[in-house]
């Protein structure tokens, strides 16, 4: 006889669902209708749950959920294997960085960006320069004096004019 057919699931169900009622009757007198439906609703659960078989089901779960979680625990295996999976989230983490930084030998930093593309025979580059909007974008970055000199020499000056021309800083 296992310890499921041990416990009176009938009185324990049924006992859950008329406190559970009881409690609701009160919230519904304090709170409102709608506080004491869902508490009716929540209530009726418990005996619901035995009437279909659920309880039962909700036992084996539970077992077999405990019984995997001790070979879990205590098998030096399954923690090789936890090991295992941590270096290569590792190794992917640290790889995706490295796989954008990637320098061709006799490439600068700087061209690592601008590479070509072909589409029906000729050549396309992505576009490097800011568009055109503002009286200081026809102006070339080196010529440009101040806070934006600087900004302009590195790969983010044209996302901060871009930015900067939508009113974000």
């Amino acid at each position: 006889m296992s310890t499921y057919d041990k416990i009176a699931w009938l009185p324990l169900c049924g006992g859950l669902t008329g406190v559970g009622l009881v409690l609701s009757y009160i919230a519904m007198r304090r709170r409102g209708l709608g506080a004491g439906l869902r508490g009716a609703a929540w209530s009726l659960l418990p005996l619901a749950a035995y009437l279909t078989g659920a309880i039962q089901m909700f036992w084996k779960m539970g077992i077999a959920i405990g019984d995997f979680a001790k070979g879990f625990v205590f098998s030096p295996e399954v923690w090789a294997g936890i090991a295992v999976a941590a270096v290569a989230a590792v190794l992917f983490i640290v790889s995706g960085p490295m796989r954008r930084r990637r320098v061709k030998p006799g490439q600068d930093k700087q061209a690592v960006g601008t590479k070509t593309a072909t589409a029906g025979g000729r050549e396309l580059t992505p576009r490097t320069a800011p568009v055109a909007t503002t009286a200081s974008a026809g102006t070339p970055a080196k010529a440009r004096r101040g806070k934006n000199a600087a900004d302009d020499d590195d790969d983010l000056g044209d996302v901060e004019d871009i930015l900067r021309r939508h009113g974000i800083t």
